[in-house]
């Protein structure tokens, strides 16, 4: 399999059933994951969403609705669940949404693939896909390697993603592991 896979936000926070941001098929998108990893061996990059130290701008009242979140860093809710710890020594963090940045780009390449699995399909993943999309990569989304804030919420934002094609294209495990391309 040709591209890079970014591991979307598979932290304690959101694997937690009790916390606030519980995803609650967290499981099941791991599962997915952890398909997808040997695939793609020295080319994979996981990824955590942070609150900012001082969140500005209309973060402000976002945080202000989840006061929870503004914890530091090194918080443990904050770290990626046990089984992907030791797969990612080196994390690239963001206290965005989307986590294309020009550190997740740089690894993909200018004109390369990315397949995107990881939490909340209907959040850090919607928003790292369509920035992704916008600079000309193009964008797999492993529909059973992602979760959503609700089960509902994660069919929605598929929906929307496909609706980007040949930009974006929602495919399963299995279609990833197929591509020889």
């Amino acid at each position: 399999m040709t591209g890079h896979l970014a591991v979307i936000d598979m932290q304690h926070v959101f694997a937690d059933p009790t916390s606030p941001w519980a995803t609650p098929r967290y499981t099941r998108a791991a599962a997915g994951v952890r398909r997808l990893l040997p695939a793609f061996a020295g080319r994979v990059t996981f990824t955590r969403f942070l609150a900012p130290e001082h969140p500005a701008g209309a973060w402000r009242a976002y945080y202000d609705r989840w006061p929870f979140a503004l914890r530091p860093p090194h918080a443990p809710f904050w770290r990626l669940t046990d089984e992907f710890a030791d797969l990612a020594p080196d994390t690239l963090d963001a206290s965005t949404f989307g986590k294309w940045t020009p550190a997740l780009a740089e690894r993909a390449g200018p004109a390369g693939r990315l397949v995107l699995a990881g939490v909340s399909t209907d959040c850090c993943v919607l928003s790292t896909a369509l920035a992704a999309a916008d600079a000309g990569v193009e964008v797999l989304v492993a529909a059973d390697a992602c979760a959503g804030a609700d089960d509902d919420a994660h069919a929605r934002a598929l929906a929307v993603m496909d609706l980007y094609r040949p930009l974006i294209s929602v495919v399963t495990v299995d279609d990833v592991l197929r591509r020889g391309d």
